[in-house]
């Protein structure tokens, strides 16, 4: 194998070799093991000399039997080779014969080739002798001309592609946005025509960078965040949208809005601190926010909040009305679509990725809203909790209410958000404040009560709370003295409160500049010269009401003799009658209020209280109990003062009802501390009781006890009662619904009992301003024994109207300082003439001997009484009338009426029952068993009471 040629290696084997190879034994497995015994180096392609492989493999001792069974191997291998190469040649044979015609019909195709060629040099020389040289110049030339012009006209678009930067600062600096991206849209389009120049490769290069940066784009975008205007942020939109980034544009924006709300709040804060600190140290300007916050002084406090909310207001607005106007572009666009053109009246088809793009924005500026309005709370909040305002004064905290409330109603309207964040911050700084503050009114209410002399507070006579400053937030005042003007801006202001507060302010102004000007206008003018609108009337009322012409001449003596018959009664005639009660009405015409200094104090404090209610609804049950302990401590002090009495109120009249006694044990349980007599050892909750002015005399004769301070404490105490009852539906709606039984039951049981103070104030008075024991003196020495009847009256009858007459006269006194209105003269009256007929019942009861001409000697007196007392009062009817009559009359009822009598009025005390039953032995028509039976009676009905 080694001795062939290459040729001769790949020589094809006979048709008898091949014959030959066929005919020996076939293991193909013993076969390829064979072969795969050949060395590597027998497949080389390089000329190798096998020869001398073999050689030198041989040992340097031969052995001959060695050397034959190797060469018998080699001789194997070579057969096993020379049997696949004769294989594979006959697998081939096909392929082959295949190949070599190919190689045939190239052969002759190289013949023809070669002709063609022979014949094209024959023509071309025949061409080289029929034309010119200059004829071949022409033709170059004019093909020189051709691409130089085409140069000329391709150097002149590179000439203007070299000036696209000067007319896009021109463009850019006149913001016009979308021309300066339509510009560079078109220059790179013709720089990708000549984007084989190196220049134009540059210039490609930087419009596209220019396309993808676009930071003054960006800039102007970020200025619709502050002071959004129509026709620069449509350029900007433009821009974006040709730019294809609309949805980044957005987001590019809700980040701007974010920063802007930092920036703003954190520049306000920044100045305040900075002015107030009065020096250039830079420190606060690496401060947190939250620190800067702490540093703002009290004095600047409102105005730094009203800058800071004017500025949050402006981004808010900003916002907003970038909202409107994708809302308003949204639907033009749709509205445009079906003539081709976009909202940039553009031509252009509506895509799915335009409405992608428009659903994007849509959802993005919703989400945002609920997040613009987050992040205002949240530096609004810092800025609320970052100073103390419990010392701050009411005006001033009702300031930070209201433009705090202004601000959550903003957020109302901004994104339905109920201001959770808001609500709980001012919630905490209200609760510390009101505390301190309710606190301190309770106890300068005390100090007020204490320093009260009960003087009438001259006020108008169509004085109405509404009037007052701090009952300006309530609305439009109904009194009828308002001008007509006023009603006009009212009415306007009312049409201006239908639209929401982005409406209001869209074009100019600012929700929180409304309480600055509010504040000029506040004025209030309720006090009058001397507490009458008139001092004639007030002088004619008087004159009349003092006058004693009217007053019969009998009753001006100390008193008549009924036996001599002197000075003889006069009747009062019909003029008289008729002049005293046009005096009486007259009176009652100047129906100024009743009030004094603290009571206006504490409507004005209760006009505070419902207007940091009105602001701020979530501590408005605080408040409104807070309300109820200043009406509670004003009556707790005025019964202190002037109702306590223990021997009156045992008189067992009533006097004091069982819820007014109900409402006095609860005031003086929870809110009354009756332990310290200092400022130590007691609850904050708990006021000391009240004690009365040392300049206050309630012991005066001629004052009647005191009558004008009780009138002026009274009344002025029914007069607040009856503010609170006007004010209850305003209280309703501010009260939570969980909490309106308390105000039901405030209403109910403490409110509505004031006037029942009346009763035991003024019996104090009717007790004391008449001498009743003198009347039972006179009484006793009275002989009711008589045998005829009498004619005359008995002389007490006459002191007794004269003591009245000297009540009225006094009433009159007093009524010159201070107006008594009708219902204090009715009841002033009525326990006067109650006690003068239970006096008159217990000075019959005592009679030890009467005959039925002394009974009618009663009669007689008691009609005498009635008589002349109806003509000093119009009281009617008479009270206790038949308090008197039925006991006179009882003695003339048969047996068994009598014991009926005494088992059904319990009217009448035991001692005068029990006289009554003495007495009977004296009645003819009753025996002294029946007499014996009614004393059982009277015996049984006294017995559960011992």
């Amino acid at each position: 194998m080694a001795d062939l040629s290459p040729i001769e290696n790949l020589r094809i084997p006979s048709k008898e070799e091949l014959r030959e190879l066929r005919k020996r034994p076939i293991d193909p497995q013993a076969e390829q093991e064979i072969i795969d015994g050949i060395e590597e180096v027998y497949f080389s392609n390089d000329s190798y000399d096998m020869m001398q492989h073999e050689l030198e493999k041989l040992p340097p001792e031969l052995n001959l039997q060695e050397l034959e069974e190797y060469r018998d191997k080699l001789k194997s291998q070579q057969a096993a080779v020379s049997k696949k190469v004769a294989d594979l040649i006959l697998e081939k044979q096909p392929s082959y014969v295949k190949e070599l015609e190919r190689v045939t019909a190239l052969q002759t195709s190289l013949q023809l080739a070669a002709v063609i060629c022979t014949n094209a040099r024959r023509q071309l020389s025949v061409s080289k002798e029929g034309f010119t040289e200059a004829s071949l110049g022409l033709l170059a030339n004019q093909r020189r001309r051709q691409l130089l012009t085409g140069l000329l006209k391709s150097l002149r678009t590179i000439k203007t592609l070299q000036r696209t930067d000067v007319r896009l600062s021109e463009m850019l600096e006149e913001e016009d946005y979308p021309g300066a991206i339509q510009l560079c849209l078109e220059c790179q389009k013709a720089a990708s025509t000549f984007k084989h120049y190196s220049c134009i490769r540059y210039r490609r290069r930087r419009l596209m960078s220019s396309l993808l940066s676009c930071e003054q784009l960006d800039v102007a975008l970020s200025k619709t965040c502050k002071h959004f205007d129509v026709s620069h942020y449509t350029k900007v939109q433009l821009a974006y949208s040709l730019l294809g980034k609309t949805q980044t544009a957005m987001d590019q924006l809700h980040m701007h809005f974010t920063q802007a709300i930092h920036n703003t709040v954190f520049q306000v804060v920044l100045g305040y601190v900075e002015l107030c600190a009065g020096n250039a140290d830079t420190k606060f300007q690496k401060m947190q926010y939250k620190d800067l916050c702490t540093h703002i002084t009290l004095d600047s406090y409102i105005p730094c909040l009203t800058d800071l909310c004017k500025a949050l207001w402006e981004v808010m607005l900003s916002y907003h009305s970038t909202m409107q106007w994708h809302e308003k572009h949204d639907k033009q666009e749709a509205t445009s679509a079906g003539h081709g053109k976009n909202m940039y009246g553009l031509h252009k088809s509506v895509s799915d990725e335009s409405m992608v793009d428009r659903s994007y924005v849509k959802k993005k500026l919703e989400h945002g809203l609920t997040r613009i309005w987050q992040d205002v709370q949240l530096k609004v909040k810092a800025y609320i909790l970052g100073t103390d305002m419990s010392n701050f004064k009411y005006d001033d905290f009702i300031v930070v209410l209201d433009v705090i409330s202004r601000l959550m109603q903003v957020g109302e309207e901004f994104c339905s958000s109920k201001s959770e964040v808001l609500q709980e911050s001012i919630k905490r700084q209200s609760v510390n404040y009101f505390r301190n503050y309710h606190r301190a009114r309770l106890e300068e209410l005390r100090m007020f009560l204490e320093n009260e002399t009960w003087e009438l507070c001259p006020v108008k006579s169509n004085f109405n709370i509404s009037q007052l400053h701090e009952f300006k937030f309530m609305g439009q005042c109904r009194s009828p003295s308002i001008s007509p003007s006023r009603q006009a801006v009212s009415s306007n202001s009312l049409a201006r409160e239908e639209l929401s507060l982005f409406e209001q302010y869209v074009q100019e102004g600012n929700p929180f500049e409304m309480h600055i000007e509010n504040k000029d206008e506040e004025t209030e003018d309720v006090l009058a010269s001397n507490g009458y609108e008139s001092d004639e009337l007030e002088k004619s009322a008087y004159q009349d009401y003092d006058s004693d012409s009217d007053v019969p001449d009998e009753l001006k003596q100390d008193y008549v003799d009924e036996q001599t018959g002197d000075a003889p009664v006069k009747s009062l005639s019909r003029d008289t009658m008729k002049g005293k009660r046009k005096s009486d009405y007259n009176l009652n015409k100047i129906n100024a209020p009743i009030l004094t200094n603290t009571t206006l104090n504490v409507i004005r404090l209760v006009g505070k209280y419902m207007q940091m209610m009105s602001i701020l609804k979530p501590i408005a049950f605080d408040v409104i109990h807070c309300v109820s302990q200043l009406f509670d401590y004003y009556l707790y002090a005025v019964y202190t003062f002037f109702g306590r009495n223990d021997m009156y109120e045992s008189s067992g009249l009533g006097l004091i009802s069982s819820r007014l006694r109900t409402t006095l044990n609860r005031i003086q349980e929870n809110l009354i501390d009756l332990v310290r007599a200092d400022h130590t050892g007691t609850t904050k909750e708990k006021v000391p009781s009240p004690h009365l002015s040392q300049l206050v005399v309630l012991s005066n004769t001629d004052t009647l006890y005191g009558l004008a301070q009780r009138v002026v404490a009274t009344e002025s105490l029914v007069f607040l009662a009856e503010q609170f009852e006007s004010l209850q539906s305003q209280l309703d709606t501010m009260m939570p619904a969980a909490k309106k039984p308390f105000l039901q039951q405030f209403y109910s049981q403490t409110v509505s009992t004031a006037s029942e103070l009346r009763k035991p104030i003024y019996w104090i008075v009717a007790a004391k301003a008449i001498d009743y024991e003198q009347m039972l003196l006179m009484m006793s020495g009275v002989k009711w024994d008589i045998r005829e009847i009498m004619s005359q009256h008995n002389v007490y009858v006459d002191v007794l109207l004269k003591e009245f007459e000297q009540f009225y006269k006094r009433l009159g006194d007093v009524s010159r300082h201070v107006r008594i209105p009708l219902p204090v003269s009715n009841v002033l009256w009525e326990h006067c003439i109650r006690l003068a007929n239970r006096t008159l019942v217990e000075g019959y009861a005592n009679v030890k001997k009467c005959s039925n001409e002394g009974r009618a000697l009663m009669q007689l007196d008691f009609q005498q009484f009635l008589m002349k007392l109806e003509k000093l009062t119009d009281l009617r009817p008479i009270p206790d009338k038949e308090f008197v009559e039925t006991y006179i009359k009882a003695y003339y009822l048969t047996e068994n009426d009598m014991e009926q009598f005494i088992k059904n009025h319990r009217e009448y005390s035991m001692k005068q029952l029990a006289n009554f039953g003495q007495r009977c032995v004296w009645v003819s028509h009753i025996n002294k068993k029946a007499r014996q039976k009614l004393l059982a009676a009277i015996d049984d009905i006294d017995r559960p009471k011992r």
